[in-house]
């Protein structure tokens, strides 16, 4: 970037590098005044460490130890957005602001989902407060700083660029839609915020990679907005709730269900009585856009629903059997909580065992009270080096239907094997641990 900017195309050696360092001055003169416009907007929390938190720490990720930690004063009134892992169960925290005055803060709400939290403190004078950008905008490259209390130095303020938006998968986060920077972030600054130039919040830094160097994790504004609104409103969030299971749409399943890779998110699963289920989705179903936004991923499609509130009507587009069509479904309220599955016994299908490589077992007697209300075969044994194996399915899986048609016992999946030629891939709906996912399988040669 110095080479960059010191070299002007058109003029002499000498003459550039005066304009190039005229120019890097300028640009150091305005990070000094970003600088110190927001620092005074930035607070140290601790709370006392004896305190049990509730914030977990997820593999592969750094965070400070409990009870230490940035946050952001976003309002003159006193609100201050933090991580939940830094305030973890306190119902009081200690804020320390810019001019080193100390100040009880009182945690208003906190959403372990997101791990966000909203701090309140009563100040004599109004604060300092920077606002909320649009990170919609926010681009690959462009500069941004991170400040923040790192190993309790305070207020360090360090330089870097957006490296990536959008981050899933990280393991960090139920929902996670991440901007990932190169500004310095160590322990301490978690809570802090990430500004653009403007000296908007585009980003309230939550983890970074162990062991990584320049990889650090923002929750981007706009989800910041949404679940601070909530929490300063109502104390608590509430999420928008379709009542379905989904899983990626993978390289196999697609070519079997007839789509591409990637166009969408696959309904594996329907609860009954829930809006899903009352609006007709079915699983197999393949969704591709909630109202009119493209979902390519389980979390996409995860995070555009929480962002809703229960009752509100949402317009989701599907492909069944090849064909497009939309739906209108009335949103429920999400709430915590899932069903289990396990198992026992044995039987043979011997067709079924030749061609998938798996004992299978009725849910009679003891098996049906252990799969509850559910339907299907039970897989008993799965055999080694067999199609079963290498696509996956584990003793204890329950087979609810094949090419999506729905079977009710060993009969009946033996009756649908001998329709299939060997060397053929079959689609596979199955339950494990009270969740449904799809799997393509392809039965044995010969």
């Amino acid at each position: 970037m110095l080479l960059f900017l010191l070299y002007v195309p058109g003029q002499g050696v000498a003459s550039a590098s005066l304009a190039g360092l005229e120019v890097l001055e300028a640009a150091s003169a305005s990070l000094i005044e970003l600088a110190e416009r927001v620092n005074p907007a930035i607070v140290n929390i601790s709370r006392d460490t004896s305190l049990k938190s509730s914030g977990q720490r997820p593999s592969g990720s750094r965070r400070p130890a409990p009870g230490t930690g940035s946050g952001a004063i976003i309002d003159d009134e006193g609100y201050i957005v933090t991580n939940n892992h830094v305030v973890g169960d306190a119902k009081t925290v200690n804020v320390r602001l810019w001019d080193k005055t100390s100040l009880v803060g009182t945690v208003v709400g906190r959403d372990p989902d997101s791990d966000l939290a909203v701090v309140k403190v009563e100040p004599k004078t109004p604060l300092t407060s920077m606002p909320l950008g649009d990170s919609s905008k926010v681009r690959v490259g462009q500069f941004v700083l991170a400040v923040g209390n790192p190993f309790g130095l305070d207020h360090t303020v360090t330089l870097g660029v957006v490296s990536g938006l959008g981050r899933q998968n990280m393991n960090i986060t139920k929902y996670e839609q991440f901007i990932q920077t190169d500004a310095s972030i160590n322990p301490g600054n978690s809570g802090g915020p990430l500004f653009n130039l403007k000296g908007e919040i585009i980003g309230i830094n939550t983890a970074i990679i162990q062991a990584a160097q320049g990889i650090g994790f923002s929750i981007p504004s706009n989800m910041v907005q949404q679940i601070t609104t909530q929490l300063i409103t109502h104390g608590t969030v509430t999420r928008g709730w379709l009542g379905i299971g989904i899983q990626q749409l993978n390289t196999e399943l697609a070519k079997k269900l007839g789509v591409e890779e990637g166009q969408g998110v696959l309904v594996s699963d329907v609860f009954e009585g829930d809006p899903g289920f009352e609006a007709g989705l079915e699983p197999g179903d393949i969704i591709t856009s909630v109202d009119g936004d493209n979902v390519l991923t389980p979390n996409d499609l995860s995070i555009k629903i929480a962002g809703m509130v229960p009752s509100q009507t949402v317009r989701i587009a599907i492909i069944r059997d090849s064909k497009s069509q939309t739906l209108d479904i009335v949103l429920g309220k999400r709430e915590e909580g899932a069903t289990t599955a396990s198992i026992p016994d044995r039987h043979s299908g011997k067709s079924v065992r030749e061609k998938l490589g798996v004992q299978i077992h009725d849910l009679t007697g003891e098996l049906a009270e252990r799969f509850k209300d559910q339907t299907g075969v039970a897989v008993m044994e799965v055999d080694k080096d067999s199609p079963a194996e290498s696509a996956g399915l584990r003793e204890g899986d329950l087979i609810k239907e094949i090419d999506k048609q729905a079977v009710t016992s060993s009969k009946e999946l033996a009756t649908a094997m001998n329709d299939i030629a060997p060397g053929t891939d079959v689609l596979l709906r199955v339950l494990r641990d009270g969740r449904a996912f799809f799997v393509i399988l392809r039965t044995a040669e010969g």
